[in-house]
């Protein structure tokens, strides 16, 4: 997609300055840009992705492109879709044609699958559940009632965010059986968090729109290439064609309001110390930097944020010297295993071996443990579930580490997520913690990049047909 017509309209000569290279930062740039605004773009790493990105790693399997962690998305995260349309990186990250998730029970090693077929909703799962073999008829039949009661939830009533999602589902007849292999088995996945420590607005929001909003909706979608690839290099290249200024290793250190408008403080860039003027600011930052780059009476209680907790992934990073998994990905069920992806092509390792990741999220018992520990953990388990792997040598172990990896989806934290316009004239907020309604996804880092950039053009005048289009 290329960049949208620059309205003639604009205020002449408006700047703005978003702080923040990820997905949200990117995504307010590219719009305000589009909208024909001077935008300079800082980001303190040497890249972005924010969080989203990939390295490089000497192992005895050779050079290998490391993702730091293995990211998702779904057909319904259409925001997320629109975004890698717009950075020309959509068949790099392509769909399932149908939603297909293998599911392996380590303790009675029976592979079960969760399969939509073309029906409508509800009747595109009715198959897959009614033969998913983790569950008893009786549990199935539970999980049906609970899925109709769970329909009938308005994920934005209020006072869904202060109950949590495991006493929910306890009280609709789920058994602990059925929690783990269906309602966390996806839940843990998409919110960093248990069912006991979700909020069921946030979780009624997963499920609502991921399984009971259309048939296609939970079709997933990943990077057949490094993560890097995606979010920095075809990223970085749409903001220069869009005309954005990308500084990178620029660090914003203070943000202020003068007569003329903003200023804003980086350090640590090619020309050292220097002011930015703008008339617009977004912050797109974790929650606790933007705490402390905000003017204060810019939030009625900006200490607020601070107390938006945040949720560990923890990633493991398996080479074998040989095949071991014959598809690409699984999930289990019975086992510390959570989600496993096979990365072979996509980090380039030659075709006599194969590279597993696994994703653990809602990491808080392991985020910090030693490697060795995680080693014995984790390399017995993958035997347990993949015959093909015993015996195996392998080539390389590590681990990589998130331990803020996203904004925790506690009961109560509704409250707490700001929206994307201050109390003060020309400074927004964007990131995946902000109120988006989605959890601390990709999907809702683009939202809220798009939100800051509609809020900041409306201020500075730009009618309503020329504002960047929110997701459906």
């Amino acid at each position: 997609m290329t960049s949208a017509a620059r309205p003639s309209g604009r205020p002449e000569g408006a700047a703005a300055v978003v702080i923040g290279g990820g997905l949200a930062g990117t995504t307010a740039a590219l719009a305000l840009a589009d909208a024909g605004l001077d935008v300079t773009l800082v980001e303190g790493r040497p890249r972005l992705g924010g969080l989203v990105f990939s390295f490089r790693r000497e192992s005895a399997a050779g050079e290998l492109t490391v993702d730091n962690g293995q990211h998702v998305y779904l057909r319904c995260c259409t925001a997320y879709r629109s975004f890698l349309e717009r950075i020309d990186a959509a068949r790099l990250v392509p769909l399932q044609d149908r939603m297909d998730v293998p599911v392996l029970d380590a303790d009675r090693m029976r592979l079960g699958r969760l399969r939509r077929t073309a029906l409508p909703v509800p009747l595109h799962l009715a198959k897959s559940l009614a033969t998913y073999p983790h569950l008893t008829p009786a549990e199935r039949a539970g999980v049906v009632r609970a899925t109709l009661a769970l329909k009938r939830l308005d994920p934005a009533d209020p006072a869904l965010d202060g109950v949590d999602f495991g006493s929910w589902l306890r009280r609709h007849g789920q058994s602990p059986r059925a929690v783990e292999a269906l309602w966390d088995l996806v839940g843990i996945a998409t919110l960093n968090a248990t069912a006991n420590d979700a909020s069921l607005g946030l979780a009624a929001k997963v499920f609502k729109t991921g399984l009971l909003s259309a048939p296609g909706a939970a079709d997933i979608g990943w990077a057949q290439v490094p993560l890097g690839e995606v979010h920095d290099a075809l990223a970085r290249s749409a903001l220069e064609k869009a005309g954005v200024r990308v500084r990178l290793r620029t660090r914003a250190v203070a943000v202020s309001r003068t007569d003329e408008g903003w200023r804003v403080a980086v350090a640590n860039g090619p020309h050292g110390r220097e002011q930015l003027a703008a008339d617009t600011v977004v912050l797109a930052v974790p929650q606790r930097e933007a705490r402390g780059l905000l003017p204060d009476g810019a939030l009625a209680d900006k200490d607020r944020l601070l107390e938006i907790g945040t949720a560990p992934i923890l990633n493991v990073h398996v080479v074998y010297d040989r095949k071991v998994l014959r598809r690409p990905f699984f999930a289990a069920v019975g086992s510390p295993v959570q989600w496993v992806f096979d990365r072979t092509h996509a980090a380039g390792l030659a075709e006599d071996g194969q590279y597993l990741a696994l994703s653990q999220s809602a990491a808080q018992q392991e985020i910090d443990a030693p490697v060795a520990k995680l080693r014995a953990r984790y390399l017995p388990e993958l035997e347990r579930l993949l015959p093909a792997a015993r015996g195996a040598r392998i080539r390389d172990f590590f681990v990589t580490r998130e331990r803020t990896a996203t904004f925790a989806p506690a009961p109560g934290v509704g409250r707490l997520r700001p929206d994307a316009r201050t109390r003060t004239s020309g400074l927004y907020l964007a990131g995946a913690w902000t109120a988006t309604g989605w959890p601390a996804t990709m999907e809702s880092a683009v939202r809220s990049g798009t939100a800051a950039a509609r809020e900041a053009l409306t201020e500075l005048g730009f009618p309503q047909g020329q504002l960047p289009q929110e997701a459906a």
